[in-house]
């Protein structure tokens, strides 16, 4: 039988322990409220959405920092274009649905990316894990500060040497925390191609869903076609962007060399927000 005193020293670390979990729980509570407004703020497209890129040099080539070091916020104009006349499409009749910043170039290569599993992508618990330490690198580097804007959306754009037959790592968009990781190439002739991968990981933290096949990158019908009801149906005359491919036969598809040759899908539309989408 449990004594006075023991059951005196039992109950403040139990009560201590519940105040603990009752603490984490509203911080959790807090964290996700604060994440549901935010998201339902951003896809509303009531305001302009501010997204900043933070160029990383991959390396220690001196060309290659040396393009990182002489980017400018120019450079991303062609995304904002694209984003305002795929939204107008939509109804989303603004000057700048998106507007996109530069910030300072960052030193430190953010968290990798775990290994896969044998489905191809990292276990659930090993992504979570590797989602939290990139919110906590996200916000150790998060150095913009022009005239008072707080961008809601946080991009992390690693530049790689541009080498023949070299690979890039796999990007990532994350709807929650609104940034993510993407590898492109240090190089003029692979700009345009760049803004095609930076737009697709950008729409994935608006909560849009890749809509191609994991295994064999083909696109998926019809929510990752273009062009769905096109008759002929193939080949298709552009890439819907989160499709990834300008499918060509059923077993074939290419990349799009440029945004010219995406579109935004009414099925990625609805994600992001766009609820009342009717392709024009």
């Amino acid at each position: 039988m449990m004594t006075k005193a023991a059951r005196a020293a039992k109950t403040p670390r139990t009560t201590f322990r519940q105040i603990r979990i009752l603490v984490l729980l509203l911080v959790l509570l807090a964290v996700g409220v604060y994440t549901r407004w935010e998201d339902a703020r951003v896809t509303s497209w009531e305001r302009a959405v501010d997204a900043v890129i933070y160029p990383v040099a991959v390396g220690d080539a001196a060309a290659t920092a040396h393009f990182v070091d002489n980017l400018r916020a120019e450079d991303f104009a062609e995304i904002e274009q694209w984003l305002r006349d795929e939204l107008k499409r939509y109804g989303v009749d603004r000057q700048t649905p998106v507007k996109i910043w530069l910030g300072p170039r960052v030193r430190e290569m953010p968290p990798a990316l775990p290994e896969p599993a044998e489905s191809g992508r990292p276990g659930v618990f090993a992504a979570v894990a590797w989602s939290l330490k990139l919110r906590w690198w996200a916000s150790r580097h998060d150095d913009f500060d022009d005239a008072g804007i707080s961008p809601q959306v946080r991009l992390f754009v690693l530049y790689h040497p541009s080498a023949p037959g070299l690979v890039l790592p796999h990007s990532v968009g994350l709807n929650k925390g609104k940034l993510g990781v993407v590898h492109v190439f240090a190089s003029k002739d692979q700009a345009r191609q760049n803004a095609v991968i930076i737009t697709h990981e950008l729409l994935h933290t608006f909560n849009a869903t890749d809509k191609y096949d994991s295994v064999t990158l083909q696109p998926l019908y019809p929510a990752g076609y273009a062009e769905p009801e096109r008759k002929p149906l193939l080949p298709q005359r552009a890439a819907e962007i989160m499709g990834g491919r300008v499918p060509l036969t059923p077993e074939h598809s290419r990349i799009p060399e440029s945004l010219a040759e995406t579109r935004l899908g009414p099925w990625t539309a609805v994600e992001i927000g766009l609820h009342k989408a009717i392709r024009k």
